[in-house]
C-alpha cells in the first residue's frame, strides 16, 4: 500500500506522466546498453570466429577483433547518439514538449559504446587462449554465456521476463555466429 504522505504536493494527473517519463528514460539507456553489449559480443564474436575459421594467426585475429572493437565502438556511439537526437527533435517539435523531459542522446551514446567494450572483450579474449582445436567451441560457449548474462541482466533492469529475454538475445546471437562461421569456412574451404 502506498504511504499518502508521499504524494503530498503531488498532482495525480501528473503522476502517470511522470512514471512514463520514469520508464522512458530508464528504457532509453537501457535499450541503448542491451543493443550495444549485443551487438559488441555477437559482431566481434562473428568476426573473430569468422577469421580464425580462415587462419590459425593470433595476430592476424587479434588485430581483426581490436579494429572491429573499435570501429563498432565509435559506430555505435555515434548512431545512438544521432538515432536519439533525430527522436528528440521530432518529438520536442510534433509534442512540443520541454527538452529537460525528453531523452538524452548523450547518455544513449555513452551507454551504447562502454556495453560494446564491454560485450566485445569476451570473445576478443576467448579467441585468443591457446586452446588448439578447442578455441572455436570455447568461444561460443563463452558468448552464450555472455549473452544469457545480457539477457538476465537487461530483463532485471528492465523488469521484465528473464526467459524471454534470455531466449531472444542468445538466440539471435548464436544464429548470427553459425552462420558468419560457416560463410567464412565455405570461402576457406574454396580457396577465395
Amino acid at each position: 500500500m502506498s504511504n499518502p504522505s508521499s504524494f503530498e504536493n503531488d498532482n495525480p494527473s501528473q503522476r502517470p506522466f511522470r512514471d512514463t517519463q520514469q520508464v522512458s528514460a530508464r528504457s532509453n539507456w537501457l535499450r541503448a546498453a542491451v543493443l550495444g553489449s549485443n551487438d559488441g559480443i555477437v559482431s566481434i564474436a562473428g568476426l573473430v570466429v569468422g577469421v580464425a575459421g580462415v587462419t590459425d594467426s593470433k595476430s592476424i585475429i587479434l588485430t581483426a577483433g581490436i579494429a572491429g572493437i573499435i570501429a563498432g565502438a565509435v559506430s555505435m556511439a555515434a548512431g545512438e547518439y544521432m538515432s536519439v537526437s533525430t527522436q528528440r527533435d521530432i518529438e520536442k517539435e510534433a509534442l512540443k514538449l520541454d527538452s529537460h523531459n525528453l531523452t538524452s542522446p548523450w547518455r544513449a551514446a555513452i551507454a551504447s559504446m562502454s556495453a560494446f567494450l564491454i560485450g566485445s572483450i569476451i570473445p576478443l579474449v576467448a579467441v585468443m587462449l591457446p586452446l588448439g582445436n578447442l578455441t572455436i567451441p570455447v568461444t561460443f560457449f563463452s558468448v552464450i554465456v555472455a549473452l544469457v548474462f545480457t539477457g538476465l541482466l537487461s530483463a532485471k533492469l528492465g523488469g521484465t521476463k528473464k526467459t524471454r529475454s534470455v531466449i531472444r538475445i542468445v538466440t539471435g546471437g548464436a544464429i548470427a555466429m553459425i552462420v558468419t562461421y560457416g560463410i567464412s569456412s565455405l570461402f576457406n574451404i574454396s580457396g577465395l
